[in-house]
């Protein structure tokens, strides 16, 4: 093999391997993004959810215990860390942190304690208030569940690429850092179940 065809043998293996990091870095970064987009509306569903508790401990149709121990637990969540509002907290990677989680999942203890009685529930949902307020609790507690289900996908998924021999060697990922699941209680109430879909 002459001089010539060996280095035109090696600028190909390196445009193909130039070709193929790209095409990886390019894959993880849509998994960060990913990760990151998911991320945000975890939080905005959580915060939703936070809201609808502060709207029913609010009504007045709950037991002054309940609405002021509720009321607590929901200002709590929105007060703690407050929701993600600058890219850089998004693109953190972190989870949502462990106080947060912890808000969340005593919001969540809070909700079912005050909640878990059926009677209680159904005299609830007995006033047209009443009704309207556990229904958007209960829709906005089920979407909060399923965006935590995205997020930690999303998450995994990133996590499984990161492992990777080859994104290891080449430093794909750059700086960023490894991606972390939202680990919390949101086990929904007996008796609220998750809404209707049409």
């Amino acid at each position: 093999m002459s001089w010539s065809e060996t280095s035109l043998l090696v600028l190909a293996v390196v445009a193909v391997l130039g070709w193929l990091s790209w095409v990886w870095a390019s894959r993880l970064d849509r998994l960060h993004r990913k990760v990151a987009a998911s991320r945000i509306a975890l939080d905005a569903q959580l915060v939703r959810r936070a809201s609808a508790a502060a709207d029913l401990a609010a009504s007045g149709l709950l037991d002054p215990a309940s609405s002021v121990l509720v009321a607590d637990a929901a200002y709590a969540v929105v007060d703690d860390d407050g929701p993600v509002t600058a890219p850089e907290e998004a693109l953190a990677m972190d989870g949502l942190g462990a106080a947060r989680e912890r808000a969340e999942s005593a919001l969540s203890a809070t909700l079912r304690s005050a909640l878990d009685d059926a009677e209680e529930l159904d005299a609830l949902r007995a006033t047209p208030p009443g009704d309207a307020l556990v229904a958007n609790l209960a829709a906005a507690w089920y979407r909060a569940q399923l965006a935590r289900r995205f997020h930690n996908e999303a998450v995994a998924q990133a996590q499984r690429v990161r492992r990777h021999w080859y994104v290891r060697l080449l430093h794909l990922a750059g700086r960023a850092p490894v991606p972390q699941t939202v680990e919390l209680d949101d086990l929904l109430p007996t008796g609220l179940g998750a809404p209707a879909q049409p």
